[in-house]
């Protein structure tokens, strides 16, 4: 089943942030993965950092961001399970102003069909913040390119043109 064609394909400014202890841009193959998968569909890749997951670090990464009136969508990648230190989504999660459930929901159903029963340690969210889309996906690569392929892709251009309205 695919989605209704968007009216108008355009090119969507993105984000992406990895948030990790230990990756570098030389070994971010997440970061790396997101960014091929958006630019081959046409998309731009605006801003790529990696911060530490830490919220307060996470916290100042999405405000400066959301500043930048460039950038419609930011993916976060790290800190999505239930770790220690896997604190992104607790940051994130925090300052939605409106939540996307269906797509936490989806992905840990289609996880599910690859991993099986260790979907449940997903913390996987999206939603909507200073108008603008985050999503926060493992850092797995399998992961990754799940989400992207599956969920975000085929609805970016719609979910944008909803949060932003018609005129960006």
């Amino acid at each position: 089943m695919s989605p209704h064609p968007d009216l108008k394909p355009r090119s969507i400014g993105c984000a992406v942030v990895t948030a990790s202890d230990t990756r570098t841009p030389q070994t971010d193959r997440s970061g790396q993965l997101i960014q091929e998968l958006l630019q081959a569909q046409g998309h731009r890749i605006e801003a790529y950092q990696i911060v530490k997951d830490e919220p307060e670090q996470i916290l100042e990464q999405v405000q400066m961001l959301c500043d930048r009136l460039n950038i419609e969508v930011l993916i976060f990648n790290g800190g999505t399970g239930i770790a220690p230190r896997d604190t992104t989504y607790d940051a994130l999660a925090g300052i939605l102003e409106k939540t996307l459930p269906g797509f936490g929901e989806i992905f840990r159903y289609l996880s599910y069909q690859e991993i099986g029963s260790r979907a449940i340690a997903s913390r996987t969210v999206a939603g909507i913040y200073r108008q603008r889309l985050i999503f926060s996906l493992p850092g797995s690569s399998n992961a990754v390119k799940l989400a992207i392929d599956k969920l975000i892709l085929p609805e970016l251009i719609h979910l944008v043109t909803q949060v932003r309205g018609s005129s960006f």
